[in-house]
């Protein structure tokens, strides 16, 4: 059984608690992992590389020159992708769709493979409660005692709506709020630390499906 550090408010060591293992212990697939990653950047992207096609050049229709008598080959539309000015043959098009989709236990397994992967490498922690004010001074300061790496992407995970705490954390650079029902992979595995705050542990079970963690044990 997999178990993690709870601090308090004050950034003290107060607690431990075991990790569910259905959440925290499950396989690693990291081809898994990489096709989730893949498929939530793909979903955010925006195709703007775009260029006209040659329904869409705006040039004379006049012919360009008399049919016959030149001694050259007859020249059609001056949209033409060989003529300066026209079209452009197979260039980008701002209508590309880069979303992928992937099945439900599929999402679920890879989020638990990218929690199981920061559990495993020790960048899991609790805190029981934020009692700060919602000022940066406050949230520095619970930061500074905490056991996370300052510079490194650091995310909070929140079980529901705390004002306070992310009003406090939103001007630190590197520190992220991330409600339970918003985890996602990419930000789990590029996070460097992830603090389950308050319930917010016993939430992600319930959203992925799976038995609640057990109780709380005491640590001096």
């Amino acid at each position: 059984m997999m178990k993690i550090d709870i601090y308090d408010s004050a950034g003290k060591k107060k607690t431990t608690q075991d990790l569910p293992e259905e959440i925290f212990c499950a396989p690693i697939n990291e081809g898994l992992m990489h096709l989730a990653v893949l498929r939530q950047q793909g979903n955010r992207r925006i195709p703007a590389a775009h260029v006209k096609s040659r329904g869409e050049i705006e040039c004379s229709t006049a012919k360009l020159y008399r049919q016959k008598g030149t001694g050259r080959a007859r020249r059609g539309s001056a949209s033409a992708n060989i003529l300066r000015g026209g079209a452009k043959a197979f260039g980008p098009r701002n209508i590309r769709n880069f979303t992928k989709d992937m099945p439900r236990k599929m999402r679920q397994s890879s989020l638990k493979s990218c929690l199981s992967y920061s559990a495993k490498n020790g960048r899991v922690l609790g805190l029981e409660k934020y009692e700060g004010e919602a000022k940066t001074k406050s949230f520095v300061e619970l930061i500074s005692k905490l056991p996370v790496t300052v510079g490194r992407k650091t995310i909070f995970i929140l079980p529901e709506k705390m004002e306070k705490l992310e009003l406090a954390s939103r001007n630190i650079p590197g520190v992220k709020t991330l409600r339970v029902e918003y985890l996602n992979p990419e930000d789990v595995v590029g996070a460097w630390n992830l603090v389950f705050v308050g319930d917010s542990i016993n939430k992600t079970t319930e959203m992925l499906k799976c038995s609640k963690s057990s109780p709380v044990s005491s640590e001096k």
